[in-house]
C-alpha cells in the first residue's frame, strides 16, 4: 500500500484563476507563467490547460520550454531570463522560443548569430529590481537596434519587473510605473509590467500584456486581505493521513530535540509526511494542520518523513484519517508564515517523492 501523501491538483481552479485574470484586465493578452515546474504543480500538467487559453507561456530557461515542446505544447513560451550562451538563439529560432532581451551580451548574439530564421523578442528595462534590464538610458538605442535587426520578427514587447508591488502601501511601484512611463513614450509597440501582484493591485500597470504567476495557482502574494483575492480558488491541496495515536502525559517531551513538551496530559497523531515529502521542517510548534475538517497544531520538531500534531482537542480522530498539510481551507501562505518563509517556496520545492494526483 502506498503512503497517503499527495499533491493534488485541481485543473478547474486552474482554468478559474485564468479567467479570473483575463477579467482584471480585459484588454490585455495573457502571457502565464509556469516556471519552476508550474509552481511545482507540474509544468506539464498546468501548461495544458493554459496552452488553449493563453496567448503565450513563460519559463525561466531553455530547458524548461524544451520540457515544454516535449511534451507537445505549440503556444510562443517566452525564456524570462533569456539565453545563457548564443547556441541557444539557434534552439529558440527552431523551437518558436521568444526571447528576453537585457543586456548587451544578449543584444550582440542576436545581432551576430546565423539563425534559421528571426525570432520574437522583448526587451526588459530595469526601473528599479536591480537584478535584470537594460539601464533606462540605454533603452531607447537598444529598442532602435533590436527594432532594425534582421534576427527579430514580431511585435517588439518593452517590459519591466517590479520589486515591492506584492506591498501595497509602499511607494517603489509608483515611482517605477512612472520610470517606465517616461521611458516608453517615444518607443513604439506594446508594453508588459503586471506580475500576479501587479494585475490584482495595480490596474494602471496592465498596458498590453499581463504575466500572472502566482495568483494562477490560486494564491495571494499579499500579506493583507484584497477584493481581487477573494475568488482565487487553490490548485494544489497537500494532504496525507494518520498512522498513529499515542497519548503523551504532562511534562513529556515529542519529536527531535524534545522542542515541545505536553502542559496536560495530551494525545498525540503522528501523521506520515515530512520534509522529505515538501512539508517546511521550519514549520514551528502551533503550525496548523486540518484533520477531518478541524484544525490543529504541529507539535514536535518537522522530521524527513512525518510530522505530529497536538489532537487533545479534537473529536473522534483515528488511524488513516486524512490530514490537509494546506489547500482551500487552509492557505498556504499562512503555512508558509508559520516556517519563516512564503507560499511560492513552499509550492515550488514540493519534491518528485509526492505524487501529483490530477483532477479535471
Amino acid at each position: 500500500m502506498a503512503r497517503a501523501n499527495q499533491a493534488r491538483l485541481d485543473l478547474a481552479a486552474l482554468r478559474h484563476n485564468l479567467a479570473h485574470a483575463r477579467q482584471l484586465a480585459p484588454e490585455c493578452k495573457v502571457m502565464c507563467v509556469v516556471k519552476a515546474n508550474g509552481y511545482g504543480h507540474g509544468a506539464l500538467n498546468v501548461a495544458r490547460v493554459f496552452a488553449p487559453m493563453a496567448d503565450a507561456l513563460a519559463v525561466a530557461c531553455i530547458e524548461e520550454a524544451i520540457e515544454l515542446r516535449d511534451g507537445g505544447i505549440e503556444t510562443p513560451i517566452l525564456l524570462l531570463q533569456g539565453v545563457f550562451e548564443a547556441q541557444e538563439l539557434i534552439i529558440a529560432s527552431q523551437q518558436n522560443f521568444w526571447v528576453m532581451v537585457d543586456n548587451r551580451q544578449h543584444l550582440y548574439w542576436l545581432e551576430q548569430t546565423r539563425l534559421p530564421a528571426p525570432v520574437t523578442c522583448w526587451l526588459k528595462i530595469d526601473t528599479g529590481m536591480h537584478r535584470l534590464g537594460v539601464q533606462p538610458e540605454e533603452a531607447a538605442e537598444f529598442h532602435q537596434r533590436l527594432s532594425s535587426c534582421e534576427n527579430r520578427t514580431g511585435e517588439l514587447v518593452t517590459c519591466t519587473h517590479f520589486a515591492s508591488a506584492d506591498e501595497l502601501d509602499k511607494p517603489q511601484t509608483t515611482e517605477q510605473l512612472a520610470l517606465f512611463e517616461s521611458i516608453t513614450a517615444d518607443l513604439s509597440g506594446p508594453r508588459s509590467a503586471a506580475n500576479s501582484s501587479g494585475l490584482l493591485g495595480w490596474p494602471s500597470s496592465h498596458y498590453d500584456w499581463i504575466r500572472p504567476g502566482y495568483m494562477l495557482y490560486g494564491n495571494s502574494p499579499f500579506t493583507a486581505t484584497h477584493p481581487n483575492t477573494d475568488t482565487l480558488r487553490p490548485v494544489m491541496t497537500l494532504c496525507s493521513a494518520v498512522i498513529s495515536i499515542r497519548n503523551v502525559a504532562s511534562g513529556e517531551s515529542v519529536g527531535y530535540a524534545a522542542n515541545w513538551t505536553a502542559q496536560r496530559p495530551s494525545r498525540i497523531a503522528t501523521v506520515s509526511i515530512g520534509y522529505g515529502d515538501g512539508y517546511p521542517r521550519l514549520a514551528a510548534n502551533g503550525t496548523p494542520v486540518l484533520i477531518n475538517g478541524q484544525r490543529a497544531p504541529l507539535a514536535g520538531r518537522v522530521s524527513m518523513d512525518m510530522i505530529t500534531v497536538d489532537i487533545t482537542d479534537l473529536d473522534d480522530v483515528k488511524l488513516g484519517d486524512q490530514v490537509i498539510l494546506w489547500g482551500e481551507e487552509l492557505p498556504v501562505s499562512e503555512v508558509a508564515a508559520h516556517a519563516g518563509t512564503i507560499g511560492y517556496e513552499l509550492t515550488t520545492r514540493m519534491p518528485a517523492r509526492t505524487p501529483r494526483v490530477v483532477t479535471d
